[in-house]
């Protein structure tokens, strides 16, 4: 594998982006824009009814977002002009055909002037509709393919996956593709049409139920987690990536295409500055519950290995794939982009960057108390678990319970609450088992070659740094990662 300059290839180049709200295509962007404003162009896929809606996604979600900050100071007046002259507003829906453009002059100049196709569009949520799941993460890839075989001048397609489609693997797990078919569980019969029309027939006959919108969503999930568990998946979101990865793999035929399965993408390492992030992203949300004093309890595995990387480092690795596989359609293609290999974390770790952090800064509530963190009780097994549960909550709501029975329901809003909110914990548990006791460490064998071939090549690497080796976990995470969290608790 030979691999020539990531800057001399990003030179006059047209790049599509969908999903070009979400986290890493908006990191992509700036850094296409920073490192090579002699790009030719960059066409952004929203999802939006028209030009004017998807200006106003582009100006809210986008340009408007401090990651720009740097380039703007650099550019000064110079800013706006980049962004008229470079880039261009595609209002679409990767989840219809031809990506739902609706403008016959814009859908034939991207046929004729675009490179590269970047898929970064995805719904992410591990508990989604299935409807909605299926449409974008399944046949959203399909849609984009078909979409790709149109453009007469592509060099490469990049879909960007997830390392977690291995679902509950455990081992040394490789960069191979999934077959069309295949689940993990050796259930034989997954048939991606059939899966659509289980969500056609199901939406018809709540519809002729005259179900209501929340009972139709919940169905919609319970669909999903359903049809993914019976297949080997532990939920809608990495079972419709999977499928996704399917069809990319069934009908790319003659095409350059790359996978990218990055693992738990966390804040920027260094680029386009240390820490940036959007929202509260996987682990965060235990981060910030820990420093406001209210998880006081953990179920995980403290000696497993989570699998974390900085989003700058998977979009390095997306551009030096990027040019490695223009125009080459028969070498290896699937990269995972993760840590667990090379350099390893633990969610013991993670506890103990917690408490330092939040003990050396903690939190200080709208009443002006200082939030005081202290260990967690761990439960290791889902057996404690579920005797902590039970001795904890389940004792209570039957009392509740017995005591409605006795006085004419006198306590059923309260049980109902504390119904609603176990059911609610039971679901996540759930949902996020399968991964605070995963087993498994993502092989990285190809990505490793991609970065040998980057160095021994003439890419500029520097700038397209995505060793995790490099990173020293206590600092990352002491002066970056977590203080990056932090600003979320006052939000």
């Amino acid at each position: 594998m030979e691999i020539g300059s990531v800057l001399d290839f990003l030179q006059d180049k047209s790049i599509l982006i969908t999903g070009a709200t979400g986290f890493l295509a908006k990191i992509l962007l700036e850094k296409i824009l920073r490192v090579q404003p002699n790009v030719k162009k960059v066409y952004l896929l929203l999802r939006a009814q028209d030009a004017k809606s998807a200006t106003t996604r582009f100006q809210n979600e986008i340009i408007g977002k401090d990651l720009f900050k740097l380039l703007k100071e650099k550019l000064g007046p110079k800013f706006s002009t980049l962004l008229s002259e470079k880039l261009t507003l595609v209002p679409g829906d990767i989840s219809l055909e031809d990506l739902g453009l609706e403008d016959s002059i814009l859908k034939e100049e991207i046929y004729h002037q675009t490179d590269v196709i970047v898929n970064l569009a995805a719904n992410t949520n591990f508990d989604e509709r299935y409807d909605l799941s299926l449409g974008l993460n399944t046949f959203g890839a399909k849609y984009v393919i078909n979409f790709a075989k149109k453009c007469g001048k592509l060099k490469v397609l990049v879909h960007v996956s997830t390392a977690y489609v291995c679902g509950e693997g455990e081992g040394l797990i490789l960069e191979k593709p999934y077959l069309m078919g295949q689940s993990l569980n050796g259930v034989s019969g997954l048939d991606i049409d059939f899966e659509e029309k289980i969500v056609k027939d199901k939406l018809s006959e709540l519809q002729q139920l005259g179900a209501t919108q929340d009972e139709i969503k919940m169905a919609m999930k319970n669909l999903g987690l359903s049809r993914a568990k019976l297949y080997g998946w532990p939920n809608t979101y990495v079972f419709t990536k999977a499928m996704g990865e399917m069809l990319v793999g069934q009908l790319k035929d003659n095409l350059s295409v790359v996978i990218l399965r990055p693992a738990i993408v966390t804040s920027t390492f260094k680029e386009p500055f240390p820490g940036w992030s959007e929202g509260v992203r996987t682990i965060d949300s235990l981060a910030l519950a820990y420093g406001k004093g209210k998880l006081t309890c953990f179920l995980g595995d403290l000696n497993a290995i989570v699998d974390v990387i900085p989003a700058d480092m998977v979009v390095n690795a997306m551009l030096v794939a990027i040019v490695a596989h223009a125009n080459h359609s028969n070498c290896d293609s699937i990269y995972h982009v993760g840590s667990s290999v090379r350099k390893p974390v633990m969610y013991g770790d993670l506890q103990e960057f917690g408490f330092r952090h939040f003990t050396a800064k903690p939190w200080t509530n709208k009443d002006g108390k200082t939030v005081k963190v202290g260990k967690v009780t761990v439960f290791s097994n889902m057996n404690s678990f579920r005797r902590f549960m039970f001795i904890r909550y389940l004792l209570m709501l039957k009392g509740l319970e017995l005591a409605n029975t006795a006085l004419c329901q006198y306590f059923q809003g309260t049980y109902l609450d504390l119904k609603r909110k176990i059911q609610i914990v039971t679901r996540l548990v759930d949902l996020y088992k399968p991964y605070l006791f995963f087993k498994g460490v993502f092989d990285d064998m190809n990505t490793e070659k991609l970065r040998i071939a980057a160095r021994e090549g003439e890419v500029e690497t520097d700038l397209f740094y995505f060793d995790p080796k490099v990173i020293n976990w206590d600092d990352y995470f002491l002066n970056i990662h977590l203080p990056c969290v932090a600003k979320y608790i006052f939000k």
